[in-house]
């Protein structure tokens, strides 16, 4: 599987800037004292909203269920070979780190392939790396497609041998706040540490 990274992310999801755009940003962020986040903020560019989607048991869980709590939300599918699980496998680490904080921290993950994800296998899926937390699909294309729409995720069937086929998508993770706002992006490749301490701001 092919990552759809942070540099195809931003051709959609940011805007065009020179570098003394950057460096002006930059400026104005150490005046007003805005906290420097590893991964890349995002907070104004207008992506992102509430959604609702199948859980486990086929019933529906909505995104503004988590107000109050500060959420990680990532988006793959359970076939993934090795991109999806190593996220998963950071984002446990990430509640490991914040101890007792991480009772106001949710992960969620979105599926991708609801041909293959159901709500059950994919809730039982992300369950595997910890127990709090929660799998999301639909029964319908259209319902992913307008999540992902929402947050500006690229996914595109590759097939595969025999009719099989995986899926290339976009890799990364975004951080709400606790006003479900998405406010960061952790390209893959970040660490547990360095998500943990981007949640740890959010959390203030």
């Amino acid at each position: 599987m092919r990552i759809l990274g942070f540099a195809l992310l931003t051709a959609f999801i940011l805007p065009a800037c020179t570098q003394q755009d950057a460096q002006t940003q930059v400026v104005e962020n150490i005046q007003q004292n805005v906290p420097a986040f590893y991964g890349s903020d995002i907070s104004k560019e207008g992506l992102g909203g509430d959604f609702t989607l199948m859980r486990g048991s086929n019933q529906p869980f909505g995104l503004q269920d988590l107000r109050g709590k500060v959420v990680i939300l990532a988006f793959g599918f359970t076939h993934c070979p090795d991109v999806c699980p190593t996220g998963l496998a950071t984002y446990a680490d990430v509640l490991k780190q914040l101890g007792q904080q991480a009772q106001d921290v949710a992960v969620v993950f979105v599926s991708v392939d609801p041909q293959r994800d159901t709500p059950e296998l994919t809730d039982k899926y992300v369950r595997l790396f910890h127990e709090d937390f929660i799998g999301l699909s639909a029964k319908s294309e259209q319902d992913i497609e307008a999540v992902k729409q929402l947050y500006r995720i690229q996914a595109v069937k590759v097939p595969l041998k025999e009719g099989d086929y995986t899926v290339d998508h976009t890799a990364g993770t975004y951080l709400l706040n606790r006003n479900g706002q998405a406010i960061v992006f952790e390209p893959y490749g970040k660490t547990a540490t360095e998500i943990a301490d981007d949640v740890k701001i959010l959390l203030k």
